[in-house]
C-alpha cells in the first residue's frame, strides 16, 4: 500500500489495481485501475466507511480535489472517499489515439466494448472486495456516473449500502434515438436562452459560420475547422458558467490584421480547449453505446439531425438562424478531429455493433432493497427529467430530490448543498 500525503487538510491515498480487461477471460490481458483515497484526519482516526465515486463521462478520469471543500469536503463529513479513475480514463490504462496505435481497427472496436459501464461495476466489486471483503460501501454517481449506480444495482446490490445519485438518471430501456430527440429539443431551449441573453451573439455567430462557410480554417493542431465543429461549443450551454464562457470565445473571434478581418488565434486555440474529444476519445467512441442492449446505436444522433433536426441545426447561411449543438457524437468528428481521425474504422465498428450486452436487470430493480437518492435537475440539457422520472418510478424505494436551480454540473458549483441534501434523505 503506498503511504498517504497531506496537502491543505486532505489526507490522500493512492491505490492501484490490476483487473482484466475482460472478466470472462480473466487470466488474460489485465488493465492498472487508478484510485484516489481522500479523506479528513477525522476520517482517518476514526476509519470512516467508504464511498467509491463514479465520475460523468464516459471517458474522463475523476476529480483532483484540492481540499476538504465543494462536495468532496461534506462527503468526507462521513466517508473515506475513493475517486475512482474508470478504466480507459486518467491514470487507468489510459485510451487514446496513443496507445491504441498498435492495435488493428477490428482490435480497437473489440478492446473498446469493454470500457463500458458494466465493466466499470466490475472492477469496482474488484477493488471493494480487496479492500474491504464482504463488507458495503456508499456509491456516489455524476451523470454517467448515474448509469454506473443503476448498473451496480442490477448487477451486484449486495456490496451496496446506500446509493447517490446526481444529474445522471437514465432511461433503462429506450433506444439511443428516443433520448437524442429529446436531447435536441432541449438544446434548442439552451440556444434560445443563450441568444436571449446575449442579444449580439447570434450575429456574432453567423458572422463566424458564414466565415467558415467560405474559408478554408485549420485549427493549430492543423485540423480543419468547419461550421459543424463549431456548432459542437454548444456542449458548453448546459453547464453553470458554460454561457459566460461561450460568449466570450465569440466576443475574440476576429482580429484586423493589416486591414483585413481574420479569425483569431485566441479563437482558434479556444476551439481546441472547450472541446476534448482528442485527449477523451472514449467519449466519442462509447457516448452512444452507453445506451445500446442488444442493439447498435447507427449515429442515432446524426440520423434525428438529419431527419427531425436538420433546419434547426444544418446551418447554410443566409437568413437562417444559427444554433449550436450539444452532447452528440457525430461520424464526421472522426474525419475532422486529428486526434479522432486514426480510430474512424474503430468508430464505424463500435457504432454497427448489435450485441451489446443488457446492463440494467428490470426486475431486480423492481425489487431494490438498496436506499437511492437522486438530485433531479429540472432544466438539465443532458438529461430528460420525463425519462428520470419514468426510471424512477422503476427502481424500488428511489427517492428523488428536485432542483430547479442547478444545470448538469451542480455538484461542481455547489457540490456541498446537494451532497448534504441528498446524505440528509437517506440519513435523517
Amino acid at each position: 500500500m503506498n503511504p498517504s500525503y497531506q496537502f491543505n487538510d486532505l489526507i490522500c491515498r493512492d491505490h492501484r489495481f490490476n483487473v482484466p480487461l475482460d472478466y470472462q477471460q480473466p487470466e488474460q490481458q489485465q488493465l492498472s485501475v487508478f484510485v484516489r483515497e481522500v479523506a479528513s484526519e477525522q476520517g482517518i482516526e476514526q476509519q470512516f466507511p467508504y464511498l467509491i465515486f463514479f465520475q460523468g463521462g464516459p471517458g474522463f478520469g475523476a476529480s483532483r480535489p484540492t481540499g476538504l471543500d465543494g462536495w468532496v469536503g461534506e462527503a468526507c463529513k462521513h466517508y473515506r472517499v475513493l475517486l475512482l479513475d474508470q478504466r480507459g480514463t486518467a491514470c487507468s490504462s489510459p485510451v487514446n489515439a496513443q496507445t491504441l496505435r498498435h492495435m488493428s481497427p477490428e482490435q480497437q472496436a473489440e478492446y473498446l466494448a469493454h470500457f463500458r459501464s458494466d465493466n466499470i461495476v466490475r472492477d469496482a466489486e474488484f477493488i471493494r472486495r480487496q479492500l474491504i471483503g464482504d463488507a458495503q460501501w456508499t456509491i456516489l454517481g455524476q451523470s454517467f456516473g448515474g448509469f454506473c449506480v443503476l448498473r451496480y444495482l442490477s448487477a451486484a446490490p449486495e456490496g451496496v449500502k446506500q446509493a447517490f445519485i446526481t444529474g445522471g438518471i437514465p432511461s433503462l430501456t429506450r433506444p439511443a434515438a428516443d433520448v437524442y430527440r429529446k436531447t435536441f429539443s432541449r438544446v434548442l431551449d439552451k440556444n434560445q436562452l443563450f441568444f436571449d441573453t446575449y442579444p449580439q451573439a447570434q450575429a456574432m455567430a453567423k458572422a463566424i459560420a458564414e466565415h467558415l462557410l467560405t474559408h478554408d480554417e485549420t485549427l493549430p493542431d492543423g485540423s480543419p475547422l468547419t461550421v459543424e465543429r463549431f456548432q459542437l461549443l454548444g456542449i458548453h450551454l448546459g453547464m453553470t458558467g458554460g454561457h459566460q464562457e461561450l460568449y466570450a470565445a465569440l466576443e475574440q473571434a476576429f482580429v484586423d490584421v493589416n486591414g483585413q478581418r481574420e479569425l483569431s488565434f485566441v479563437f482558434k486555440q479556444a476551439m481546441l480547449g472547450l472541446l476534448d474529444y482528442d485527449t477523451n476519445p472514449i467519449f466519442a467512441f462509447l457516448h452512444e453505446s452507453i445506451y445500446c442492449q442488444e442493439f447498435a446505436s447507427n449515429w442515432a444522433a446524426h440520423q434525428v439531425r438529419n431527419e427531425e433536426f436538420s433546419q434547426q441545426f444544418n446551418y447554410l447561411g443566409g437568413e437562417q438562424v444559427f444554433n449550436f449543438t450539444g452532447e452528440m457524437i457525430f461520424p464526421w468528428m472522426f474525419e475532422q478531429f486529428s486526434q479522432l481521425k486514426p480510430l474512424a474504422q474503430a468508430a464505424q465498428l463500435l457504432a454497427e455493433k448489435d450485441d451489446w450486452s443488457m446492463l440494467y436487470d428490470l426486475e431486480q430493480l423492481a425489487n431494490n432493497q438498496v436506499p437511492v437518492a437522486a438530485a433531479v435537475y429540472e432544466t438539465d440539457m443532458y438529461v430528460d427529467i420525463a425519462y428520470s422520472n419514468e426510471t424512477l418510478q422503476q427502481v424500488n424505494g428511489a427517492m428523488a430530490w428536485y432542483s430547479g436551480d442547478h444545470e448538469h454540473n451542480g455538484i461542481k458549483v455547489d457540490g456541498a448543498r446537494i451532497f448534504a441534501t441528498l446524505h440528509k434523505i437517506l440519513n435523517p
